[in-house]
């Protein structure tokens, strides 16, 4: 009989992962199979928002997704991010082992500060991550004022 040596710890990430697992399924929504499941339901891409030379910029991460599918728009002040992520046609449900990936619309929308200049925002798409630049007014930019030292 061979003598093993117990780590309480490996057992407690063991049940970590376990109960993370059943989370993400709850969260998830059904289990895939189902025909309306592997048509579509909801999910959200991941975005950061920082500044970078005077703008404001969004990074959406949209991967396997036309950029024909997506959609950007402004409306009164508010950004939304809309689109769908298709289940590809021409893998058969049947020959599934798992799938992990979201599919099906999304939508995000971020109310914009009022330092943005709605007028000239633009967006790109290029390797999967939907980049929106929104340019802050130039009355909202900060502006450099010279003292005057008098004697």
């Amino acid at each position: 009989m061979a003598i093993v040596r117990w780590e309480p710890f490996r057992d407690l990430v063991t049940m970590q992962d376990r109960l993370n697992r059943v989370f993400e399924d709850a969260f998830r929504g059904p289990v895939r199979g189902a025909e309306e499941d592997w048509l579509g339901g909801s999910w959200a891409p991941a975005v950061d928002i920082y500044e970078h030379d005077g703008n404001l910029v969004l990074k959406a991460e949209l991967p396997g997704i036309d950029p024909k599918d997506v959609d950007v728009r402004v409306e009164n002040n508010v950004l939304t991010l809309r689109g769908e992520r298709k289940f590809d046609e021409e893998v058969k449900r049947e020959s599934c082992h798992r799938v992990e990936r979201a599919y099906g619309t999304f939508s995000r929308s971020f109310t914009l500060p009022n330092v943005v200049d709605t007028q000239n925002i633009k967006a790109e798409f290029k390797e999967g991550v939907l980049r929106v630049t929104m340019p802050k007014r130039e009355e909202a930019k900060p502006k450099q004022i010279q003292v005057q030292i008098t004697k």
